[in-house]
């Protein structure tokens, strides 16, 4: 890749665009494996320069001039655990999350022009909001915007910036009547759009605020360690099972540095010909991440060697900052920054064996009340994740997502660009994007947004959809086919690989406000992979007729599969269709 210019296959753009869906998909997930996303080395170094500026130096410096007690920032190593320290980074990162300028920000996050959603989207009246349960809790009805959920949004911007710059408390840390501000606006605002819960990762910084608010210092430091273990051991037992591995080689194909070939392609069984994951990668996955995930946290929880206890922080650093260098496609970077502060604040700051246990709260019956809780929707969500989203699942990384593509007939996707929003098409943002980065002719945008269908491809859920697709549009050649994330990003102003942000849900949004004709919008989607099951449940979508087929496919037959499915589709058992439609059932040609 160039510092100004992308990385894309050495192919004519124009004649591109008219090869067969499989042959552009064969394209460009071999083209992934050496090359990754190919964006410019500029776009890596905006990453750098937001977090490192914005992020890391400008919150140390608003804590450092707003709280009492703190010096300057070349006292850091002197005040750096402080209690009060960690309170105001929290609250600094959930302040950048829910404005949009910290994950899912950016190009590599389908943010080109402009280059962040969030706020851009949830100031504005009339843009698509999606309450959770429109139909059960009163005064949330409705998908467009209005004043009132505006006024709600500025008042948590407000609380948030009112936590970090007013005085704290008599014990020195953030005012409690604040923080419960701050807890009852990210309900509220999530009750009518639960796009800005989400957005402001409220399944782990909500109960870190709370906690701030009602415990004493000794048994706050407590439970936040009892917070992130469970984050992190979530996070690693949803990685069980056969699509973490898919994850690891796009991952590490994607990292911009000068890594030889050689070392991306032995992420995979056979370089670029045969695209499954080989031991190398199963070896990163379960060994240098699952592992890692599920041990390290408990070693930090029980330890009562410092040493030790060193040791593991200093693993769970490393953790941390090897996912930074990926820059993963929803770019989760401060959040990953954050977490790695923590490993050191909160078990090397205050080691167990200094009296902070997690045997050591307060009153006895803390403990378990307080893993019930924190372990509730991470269960559920695997045992039943149609009903929760897959981050208070704590699947973010596991690669067994909830997933859908949309397929437009030609000229359907343009009218996209009728509905309020903050952004235009994707292809449109590449077309007008400044810099100097893009600007890119309609062609040669087209090859690079289709870099994201691949990606999806590389993933075990890319298989399913994609078998659907075959199956069920003949003139799949011929339409618009684009990753469901990147278009809820341009019609939300956020997401974060959230399948259930762009279901049912916002397809009835679009149709309300575009009104396409049957078979104009297709969607195939699929739910995440309960655990004890070893099948995906899919839904095919006619935005204009609703649900037309259900059913279900094999993990182990996605996986097996090439990204361009040379064997034809995979096997998809059908469970119900609705009774006036008929799909394709003739066999396709690989």
């Amino acid at each position: 890749m160039g510092f100004m210019k992308p990385d894309l296959p050495q192919e004519d753009p124009q004649a591109f665009r008219t090869k067969p869906f499989l042959d552009r998909i064969r394209i460009l997930s071999q083209h992934w494996v050496e090359h990754g996303f190919g964006s410019p080395w500029m776009v890596h170094c905006l990453y750098i320069l937001k977090l490192v500026v914005l992020y890391a130096f400008g919150g140390l410096l608003v804590v450092s001039l707003t709280t009492d007690g703190v010096g300057s920032l070349g006292d850091f190593g002197q005040w750096w655990d402080q209690p009060v320290v960690y309170e105001k980074l929290v609250l600094w990162t959930v302040l950048l999350e829910v404005i949009g300028l910290a994950g899912s920000w950016g190009p590599l996050a389908g943010h080109f022009d402009p280059m962040m959603g969030g706020a851009l989207h949830w100031l504005r009246p009339g843009t698509i909001r999606l309450p959770p349960w429109p139909d059960k809790v009163p005064g949330t009805a409705g998908d467009t915007r209005k004043i009132l959920d505006v006024v709600l949004y500025v008042a948590l911007i407000g609380s948030l910036v009112a936590s970090l710059v007013l005085a704290g408390n008599s014990d020195g840390v953030v005012r409690r009547d604040i923080l419960a501000a701050i807890a009852v606006l990210l309900v509220v605002c999530g009750l009518r759009d639960r796009l800005i819960f989400l957005g402001a990762r409220s399944e782990q910084y909500l109960p870190a605020i709370v906690f701030m608010a009602v415990f004493d210092v000794h048994d706050l430091l407590i439970a936040l360690k009892l917070l992130i273990v469970v984050v992190w051991m979530g996070a690693g037992a949803s990685k069980f099972g056969k699509h973490f591995s898919m994850v690891v080689p796009p991952m590490v194909s994607n990292m911009p540095v000068p890594f030889s070939k050689w070392l991306r392609r032995a992420h995979y069984s056979g370089g670029t010909e045969d695209l499954r994951p080989s031991g190398l990668a199963w070896f990163m996955g379960h060994i240098m991440g699952t592992l890692v995930e599920l041990a390290i946290p408990l070693i930090l929880l029980f330890s009562p060697n410092r040493t030790i206890t060193i040791l593991a922080a200093t693993a769970m650093v490393i953790f941390h900052a090897f996912i930074v260098t990926t820059f993963p496609l929803a770019v989760p970077l401060e959040w990953n920054i954050l977490f790695g502060f923590a490993a050191v604040f909160l078990f090397v700051g205050y080691p167990a064996q200094d009296g902070y246990s997690v045997l050591d709260f307060s009153q006895v019956w803390m403990l378990p009340v307080l893993v019930v809780a924190l372990a509730f929707f991470p269960v559920l969500g695997n045992f039943r994740p149609d009903l929760v989203s897959f981050l208070p699942s704590l699947r973010q990384y596991a690669g067994n997502w909830a997933s859908a593509t949309w397929a437009f007939k030609p000229g359907c996707e343009e009218r996209l660009n009728e509905i309020t929003g903050s952004a235009k098409n994707h292809v449109d943002q590449l077309q007008t994007m400044g810099f100097g980065l893009l600007g890119y002719a309609p062609d040669d945008a087209e090859m690079l947004l289709q870099k994201t269908i691949a990606w999806r491809s590389m993933h075990s859920q890319g298989r399913g959809l994609y078998s659907l697709l075959l199956k069920h549009l003949p003139d799949i050649d011929q339409r618009t086919v684009r990753e469901a994330e990147f278009i809820c990003n341009s019609l939300t102003g956020w997401n974060f690989g959230d399948g259930h942000l762009h279901d049912e849900r916002l397809i009835a949004a679009v149709q309300k406000r575009l009104s396409f004709a049957p078979g104009e919008l297709v969607v195939v989607y699929c739910e995440s992979q309960p655990i004890h099951r070893d099948t995906q449940e899919y839904r095919v979508i006619d935005a204009a007729v609703g649900v037309v087929e259900r059913g279900t496919w094999k993990v182990a037959d996605a996986v097996s599969e090439q990204p361009w499915l040379p064997n034809g589709p995979i096997p998809l058992q059908v469970t119900w269709t609705h009774p006036e439609y008929t799909r394709r059932t003739d066999p396709v040609e690989a």
